[in-house]
């Protein structure tokens, strides 16, 4: 068993970890795009972070402190959530014109069905580690913490190259709000595509 400090440390250090997942960096990409200053892409990325470790907080506290189970089915449903999110998130920057801003609420947003997808996955593996329900709950926010100081950091370094593309030639920007457009609906079908072949639904369609 690790000590209190040790598991303080582990959570922070997944935490990090964490946030640098492809479907949420593909998704802050997006938004951080159509923000090529360092000073909003580094809030854009503080934003999800808040967002992501309050649902991470709130929905995996219940779970480690009433020792709630998750139905798989539930669990690969928001999942699938984000897939499609992705793929919105992707469509929208495709049509989107250059000098237009997202709402500062939608990385919160975008944060929090991150959160809620990967919520019973991260509560199942801190009471893997612990069993005090206290010890639990304070790794979930070190936990937090770290996505949310890893999130913006990578979002601040981001938006340098964003600024210098945007200062030089207004189409790179409109091209990178393209790239990054079209990541994040790859990124979303395929997993959209891993979880439907997981659950077994694109071998049921196959078969005869």
């Amino acid at each position: 068993m690790l000590s209190g400090f040790s598991l303080l440390v582990l959570g922070f250090l997944l935490g990090l970890r964490h946030a640098l997942d492809p479907d949420h960096v593909v998704a802050v990409a997006a938004i951080v795009a159509r923000h090529p200053s360092v000073v909003t892409a580094a809030r854009v990325g503080a934003l999800w972070g808040l967002g992501h470790s309050a649902t991470i907080l709130a929905v995996g506290g219940v779970i480690a402190w009433f020792r709630v189970s998750v139905a798989e089915g539930v669990a690969q449903a928001l999942e699938f959530g984000v897939a499609l999110m992705l793929v919105a998130i992707g469509v929208t920057n495709l049509r989107t014109t250059e000098g237009h801003h997202a709402s500062p609420a939608r990385p919160a947003l975008v944060g929090m069905m991150h959160g809620l997808a990967g919520s019973a996955a991260v509560a199942l593996l801190v009471l893997a580690t612990v069993s005090d329900a206290r010890q639990a709950l304070a790794y979930l926010a070190v936990f937090g913490l770290g996505t949310i100081v890893a999130m913006t950091a990578v979002t601040a370094a981001m938006a340098v190259p964003l600024r210098a593309a945007s200062d030089r030639l207004s189409s790179a920007r409109r091209g990178l709000l393209a790239v990054s457009g079209w990541a994040s609906i790859a990124v979303g079908l395929w997993l959209a595509v891993t979880l439907a072949m997981d659950a077994g639904l694109l071998g049921r369609a196959a078969a005869p």
